[in-house]
This record gives structure tokens, C-alpha cells and sequence, in this order.
């Protein structure tokens, strides 16, 4: 799956993009987010709070309990602001 991060995500971890491969039992996008929070010091920080990161699969909005089933790329980012 390709992963993107975006804005302050991006920069905490120090990635634009990286493709990985799913791991056993990580089923939805809470569990991507889990799953990639462990991967280092990083990751720790981008996700130490999981209500404050979006993301969408496939260009569409998620909420964390939505499976990632076929989906081929997900997005992490901050909340938005709009004006």
C-alpha cells in the first residue's frame, strides 16, 4: 500500500511517501495508524494522538474504524482549517 503524509505528519516522520506491505491483522485505518506509530521515534510522535490525524483512502475522507480493504493508497494529515 502507498502511504502518504502530509504537513506536520510528513515532517516528523521525515517522509513524503513509502509503500509497504500490510502486516497481519491490520485491517482498518486505526490499525494502520497503530501499526505505524511502533515503526520508530518519528512515527511515535506523528501519531501520538490519533484524534488529531486525518486521513482518506483512495482521495476520500476515512474515519479510523473504516477497513482499507482494496484501497491502494492512504493520506495522513492534520486536521484542516478552512477560510
Amino acid at each position: 500500500m502507498k502511504i502518504l503524509y502530509f504537513a506536520w505528519v510528513r515532517e516528523r516522520i521525515g517522509l513524503e511517501a513509502e509503500e509497504i506491505a500490510l502486516p497481519e491483522g491490520v485491517s482498518t485505518v486505526a490499525d494502520l495508524a497503530a501499526f505505524l506509530k511502533t515503526r520508530g521515534e518519528g512515527y511515535a510522535h506523528a501519531f501520538e494522538n490519533p484524534r488529531v490525524v486525518r486521513a482518506a483512502l483512495d482521495r476520500r475522507h476515512a474515519r479510523p474504524d473504516t477497513p482499507l480493504g482494496a484501497a491502494r493508497e492512504i493520506a495522513f494529515f492534520p486536521p484542516m482549517t478552512g477560510g
